[in-house]
């Protein structure tokens, strides 16, 4: 593992670190006992194993796979861990006694999914048409949107100038929206990397508290009057500027290099990387991810295409895909069919 990956695992897996702690300081230590400090000792705790996971898989492609089933079962249970701590934030004297239920369920699915596919973490449970992950991400999106629900009315205070938000109020919604955006980074890791989802949590996490810091302590965390210049490329600059990327991503296959970032293009194109970025996302509208994954799905196309023979798993490397669930996730996306699919359709 050379220097930065040590770094990338150590801000990665320092979030997941601090929420084990806290979650069983929440479990045994806080005081007083209540529901709520259970249930957000026990989103913590869920989050911290689903997390851990992630980075664990991401430097260990042959992680076994009990431990990403664990890690899966501990994903499935955040939804339900947030919607009660939610529910037991507002509505302090509602009874939880149902509780128990929505985790037995919901346990027992995952334990008898991965005794049924011993052989996989991500079987097609429900014909071709969904696999387990998925199911896993519309759980958690679900209760997601039940504790939307569940605090409609602190969300309503964002919209009314005539309430002010409290610090518990404050704090509800950073839990609240924190999920969200961690759901938001799993579901779109294969746009981007898999280790989003692990870094974004490590970041909400601290950013989340400093943040309750700062408005304890009535600091100023944003300059309201900063103002931000946006000057556009000019169109000839612009389209010259395009035909080199074209030229790069046609000519030179630079897609193909697994760990091809956003400044190897620009030195390439000896400008900076502030207006590669402002290029692809003005004038192309897309992302550079996206952009990057066009050709690549293009050119695995064009590999299956030209020998049917070949092994998919081999095409996603040659295209620079840095791993087979990558590959096979963004290829569904961007043509609405899977590898092996297009490779029969084209038999």
């Amino acid at each position: 593992m050379n220097v930065s990956d040590e770094l990338l695992f150590f801000f990665s897996a320092l979030g997941v670190f601090n929420a084990l702690l806290i979650s069983f300081y929440f479990f045994f230590f806080k005081k007083p006992k209540n529901v709520s400090n259970f249930f957000l000792g026990l989103l913590l705790l869920m989050l911290a194993i689903r997390v851990g996971k992630s980075v664990f898989y991401y430097f260990n492609d042959d992680l076994a796979q009990i431990f990403i089933k664990v890690g899966l079962a501990a994903c499935i249970l955040i939804g339900p861990a947030l919607y009660f701590y939610m529910k037991s934030c507002v509505r302090s004297d509602s009874k939880t006694r149902f509780w128990t239920l929505h985790f037995l369920v919901l346990l027992t699915l995952s334990i008898l999914v991965g005794v049924s596919f011993p052989e996989t973490h991500d079987p097609w449970v429900i014909g071709r048409s969904l696999s387990w992950v998925e199911i896993i991400y519309l759980v958690w999106l679900g209760y997601i949107l039940a504790s939307g629900w569940v605090i409609r009315s602190t969300i309503n205070k964002l919209f009314n100038k005539n309430e002010k938000l409290s610090d518990f109020d404050f704090w509800v919604l950073s839990v609240f929206i924190g999920n969200v955006i961690i759901w938001v980074a799993y579901k779109t890791c294969s746009y981007t990397s898999y280790i989003v989802g692990a870094l974004s949590f490590s970041f909400i996490f601290y950013l989340l508290f400093l943040l309750i810091h700062f408005r304890r302590t009535k600091g100023a965390i944003f300059d309201k009057n900063h103002k931000y210049s946006n000057k556009k490329i000019e169109a000839a600059e612009a389209e010259n500027l395009v035909e080199q990327l074209n030229h790069l991503m046609v000519n030179e296959k630079i897609y193909t290099d697994a760990d091809l970032k956003l400044s190897d293009v620009a030195s390439k194109m000896n400008i900076l990387p502030h207006t590669l970025s402002q290029l692809i996302n003005d004038n192309l509208g897309k992302s550079f991810t996206s952009l990057v994954n066009e050709y690549r799905v293009q050119e695995a196309k064009n590999l299956i295409q030209s020998n049917t023979h070949i092994k998919l798993e081999a095409v996603g490397y040659d295209c620079g895909f840095n791993s087979k669930s990558t590959f096979y996730s963004v290829f569904k996306k961007m043509t609405k069919t899977t590898p092996a699919k297009y490779k029969e359709s084209i038999s």
